[in-house]
């Protein structure tokens, strides 16, 4: 667990909103097809952020709990999901939901996994889930050979950003899963994609964890990323492409 994970984002926050990216349609009615979410149940939707995820299955007339750990995130993900009346934000982690026991249909984390202690957080999403319940895991995983722009944009992290190769979560294996999920899981995955002009692709490198706020470090990583765009763009844009992935599981014992 990296250092002071809960606050990684405080100073992240507009970038996250304006440039991360969402979750494609399909990802959420394989949920559906697969029976995991049904209508009218309730979510817990645990590392809720700045509400990407749960603005979704609001949409959908689902009553949504965000547990979210990070104030500056939570606050975010309180504003812009003010319309939604079936929306409740909470003050908590994956280890510590605060949720009553057996009063959650299905448990999703977006992009928030690799920040968990998972033996605790095992144990948790067991309590507040109701007997059948699921736990879906979802992120989208950055194409990092497709295309010239992201194989720059891969070395350019792995070069210059703080600790990117230590809180990546394309690092989770799939033994990790096995443990989680109590076995075994069903994985799907679906493609996604953002379009960006210069200051677009600054913005999603800035919402990142890993990518230092201020200083030489990063005054160089902007200039590297200014040739790299320069270079690799066409009429003036770039395309990020993500592999959506989607795991369904029961977690299992500690």
């Amino acid at each position: 667990m990296p250092h002071n994970s809960t606050q990684r984002f405080s100073d992240r926050v507009e970038h996250y909103i304006r440039y991360r990216p969402s979750y494609p349609d399909a990802a959420l009615h394989c949920l559906y097809s697969e029976g995991v979410l049904k209508p009218g149940d309730v979510v817990a939707d645990i590392g809720s952020g700045t509400g990407i995820l749960s603005h979704m299955l609001l949409k959908k007339g689902h009553t949504v709990y965000g547990i979210e750990p990070n104030r500056e995130m939570r606050e975010a993900g309180e504003r812009l999901l003010a319309e939604y009346p079936l929306f409740a934000s909470v003050d908590g982690t994956a280890e510590r939901t605060t949720l009553a026991d057996g009063s959650i249909d299905i448990v999703t984390a977006a992009q928030a996994f690799h920040w968990f202690q998972r033996r605790e957080a095992s144990t948790e999403f067991r309590r507040i889930l109701k007997p059948g319940g699921s736990v879906v895991l979802l992120w989208n995983e950055r194409r990092t050979d497709s295309t010239p722009f992201l194989r720059g944009y891969e070395q350019l992290l792995k070069e210059l950003a703080t600790d990117y190769n230590e809180v990546n979560h394309m690092n989770i294996s799939d033994a990790e899963l096995r443990a989680f999920f109590r076995g075994g899981y069903r994985r799907f995955a679906f493609d996604n994609a953002q379009h960006f002009d210069f200051e677009g692709v600054k913005g999603r490198m800035l919402s990142s964890s890993y990518v230092p706020a201020a200083g030489p470090q990063h005054e160089l990583m902007l200039q590297r990323l200014r040739e790299l765009f320069d270079t690799c763009a066409t009429d003036g844009r770039i395309a990020f492409e993500y592999d959506t992935a989607v795991y369904i599981g029961v977690p299992g014992e500690a």
